[in-house]
């Protein structure tokens, strides 16, 4: 009876596996397909950001300063738009940056099915317009999954970055997987790598890492693990008390301006 109900027992988990591993990007990808009207946009102070095939590819914010710092792409998280991601423009503008909230694939009323080679080379597409169209200096800042999307363009692409943020980001994301689904053998199984270690690795611009003391999605030792690994220039921050969603997001904060002025300082100007 006993060696019945382990081998029903062992199916059972296979099955589970199994299901893990057809269905991982379903737990990995949240895309919300909503769309911004005009109005609501222009409320918000966003203006859509086309490529030159006139396909939407973001939203942009601008400061009111005739001279821009800079421009900031923000790469968001798993769930949700870039357009939830309003705060960035708030804080990030109103310190004279010009920000663009990237959209992914399959986010936001864009077509295309979220993986880690449709993300990433999107991105690369992104950064490469807006390039074109805003020059240096260009700062991208990763959010979780964006993290990851931020640390391969940089490692794929020869683009001219000047610097980079993550915030509550991991050192890999089978590692993560397997923090997570401790019970199933993850690490071996998943497709999409984001590894921020090794995409980082020879990146020899600044890299600021956030991380949520509290967070409850990606363990802080995780983002440790990847801040540990980088080479100067890097700046570690760490919000107290802090979860994975509720980050001290307000504009007024003053970790914003620190995180700009080390990444505009961390070179001396020609």
């Amino acid at each position: 009876m006993l060696l019945k109900i382990l081998f029903y027992l062992a199916i059972a988990y296979v099955m589970l596996i199994a299901l893990a591993f057809v269905f991982q990007r379903h737990l990995l990808y949240y895309p919300v397909n909503e769309t911004l009207t005009q109005d609501r946009a222009s409320s918000m102070n966003l203006r859509f950001w086309h490529g030159p095939d006139d396909g939407f590819r973001g939203f942009l914010g601008t400061p009111e300063s005739q001279s821009p710092r800079g421009l900031v792409i923000v790469f968001h998280g798993n769930a949700g738009t870039a357009w939830n991601r309003v705060y960035y423009v708030r804080a990030l503008c109103r310190l004279g940056y010009t920000v663009l909230l990237a959209e992914y694939p399959g986010y936001g009323g864009r077509k295309g099915k979220p993986s880690e080679e449709s993300l990433v080379s999107d991105a690369i597409q992104t950064v490469k317009l807006a390039y074109s169209q805003f020059g240096k200096p260009i700062y991208l800042w990763g959010e979780s999954l964006g993290c990851g999307v931020v640390a391969e363009v940089v490692e794929r692409s020869s683009l001219p970055i000047s610097g980079v943020v993550m915030l509550t980001p991991w050192d890999s994301l089978p590692r993560l997987a397997q923090t997570i689904y401790w019970y199933l053998p993850i690490r071996w199984l998943i497709r999409d790598k984001y590894d921020n270690v090794s995409n980082l690795s020879s990146f020899n611009g600044p890299v600021a890492v956030l991380i949520a003391e509290k967070d409850e999605i990606i363990p802080p030792r995780l983002g440790l693990n990847l801040y540990e690994s980088l080479s100067d220039p890097k700046k570690l921050w760490m919000f107290e008390n802090a979860g994975h969603n509720d980050w001290p997001s307000n504009p007024g904060q003053a970790w914003w301006k620190e995180v700009m002025e080390f990444l505009e300082g961390a070179f001396p100007k020609p």
